[in-house]
């Protein structure tokens, strides 16, 4: 089975912004301190026999570091794809990407099967000045070959300090022969929100949730009605394609930045009491007007939150096709200076009491991109969160459902989810915004 991951080059949020994240300062709260069973205990003495065991009697002298840490990363990936043990390294990553600003080339990367493809160079970056383009496949990173590396390893050697060098080795369709690049690493900040204006309609679109979106999503409005006029502007487009998530927090402004009212997403947890609801505050950025969101199967967690209440407030209309359907909440652990854990703790569930879990959100009106025929045997659909092994299940017990395309042209002209989407929206009257089907009725 395929597994594709995306990254951002030089500074991406692990397990491809699938995060939802929120920071504790503690493990676990003394009211919720469960005592072990004697089983459990006998267990762990197992454990310290067995490494006791490894440690003096193995044919060589193993690293003891590695190998806790090891039988920790077992430990923790037997939860759930998103539950994981963060040494310090990547800890820190974690909290810089976050913050969307980090030090490389600026490439959005996927890898499937092994191959390391370019999804899409960031603008007015190292990589997009020197003519690296989408679907370049990189063979090579300095004099290391690719091939045989994981995905951190090779977003490792991508990273490096500003103002040194790395060279890649890029094979492209079309060429006969490789092509060679020397890029120089500098800051990259990797816009979290990027508008145009599309005649009459504003398109804004939501790359990721990190602290800069709300303020981005802001500004571009604001942006766009200058340049439109707001009484003129016909609605907005909100593109989240390709969006894998991020920070709950921003998604959770970003839904209030267009409700007057009502639960944007509540979260559930293994005890009643941990239940957390979010609300949304008087104050349309888009002061009524019509707003379509775009999904596709590559729009993950803080996405889906912000497409699901949008929804069931009957606020916007949802185009495109099925999310991916990553419905829970990790929280990140510190842990005292080694590194932290990132933990599955909840589950997001839309206005209406919908789980997005192993099901995603299904669109109001489902749009099929065009695929054009030299990329559709190279492209494979998203299978979504439910084909991931060990999937926490869906929270309400229903049918899980699979993924879907995600797919996106570069040229906005052979854009047919985003051609509908101006359509429907220069076709509509302000009212038109709510679903052509009925939604379910918030709580």
């Amino acid at each position: 089975m395929m597994r594709k991951v995306s990254l951002v080059f030089a500074g991406a949020i692990m397990g491809a912004g699938l995060t939802g994240a929120v920071t504790q300062t503690g493990l676990f709260s003394s009211t919720h301190a469960i005592a072990a069973s004697a089983e459990v205990y006998r267990s762990l003495n197992l454990f310290g026999d067995i490494f006791e065991k490894i440690r003096t009697d193995y044919v060589e002298k193993p690293d003891e570091q590695k190998l806790i840490e090891a039988a920790i990363n077992g430990m923790v990936s037997s939860l759930d794809p998103h539950s994981a043990y963060l040494d310090s390294k990547s800890f820190r990553d974690m909290d810089t990407d976050m913050r969307g600003q980090f030090g490389g080339l600026g490439i959005e990367v996927t890898m499937e099967e092994g191959v390391l493809k370019v999804a899409k160079p960031i603008r007015d970056t190292p990589a997009s000045k020197a003519g690296i383009l989408t679907n370049d496949i990189i063979r090579q990173i300095d004099d290391t070959e690719v091939k045989g590396l994981s995905l951190t390893q090779a977003v490792e050697k991508m990273r490096g300090i500003i103002n040194t060098q790395v060279k890649l080795k890029i094979e492209r369709p079309g060429k006969p022969e490789p092509l060679e690049f020397t890029l120089t690493r500098s800051t990259i900040v990797v816009p979290a929100v990027e508008e145009r204006v599309e005649a009459d309609v504003g398109y804004i679109r939501i790359g990721t949730f990190s602290e800069q979106t709300y303020e981005g999503l802001r500004k571009a409005i604001d942006k766009v009605n200058t340049e439109v006029g707001a009484d003129k502007i016909k609605g907005y487009v909100i593109d989240l394609r390709n969006n894998r998530g991020g920070r709950l927090d921003q998604s959770v402004l970003v839904s209030d930045a267009f409700l007057e009212r009502g639960k944007i997403v509540s979260t559930r947890g293994r005890n009643a009491e941990e239940t957390q609801v979010f609300n949304a505050k008087a104050g349309d950025l888009a002061k009524g007007k019509p707003v379509v969101v775009l999904i596709n199967g590559s729009s993950a967690s803080a996405a889906e939150i912000v497409a699901g209440a949008l929804q069931d407030h009957k606020r916007a209309t949802v185009m495109g096709t099925r999310s991916f359907g990553k419905g829970s909440v990790q929280t990140v652990i510190p842990l005292g200076g080694n590194g932290g854990l990132r933990l599955t703790t909840a589950r997001y569930y839309t206005p209406s009491g919908t789980s997005i879990q192993a099901k995603g959100i299904t669109p109001d009106v489902e749009v099929l991109q065009e695929i054009p025929p030299e990329l559709k045997d190279k492209l494979s659909e998203n299978k979504g969160e439910a084909a991931l092994k060990g999937h926490l299940k869906a929270g309400d017990g229903k049918d899980e459902q699979s993924g879907s395309a995600s797919y996106v042209p570069n040229d906005p002209a052979k854009d047919t989810q985003l051609t509908a989407a101006l359509n429907l929206l220069r076709g509509a009257k302000k009212d038109a915004a709510a679903p052509a089907t009925e939604a379910p009725k918030p709580n």
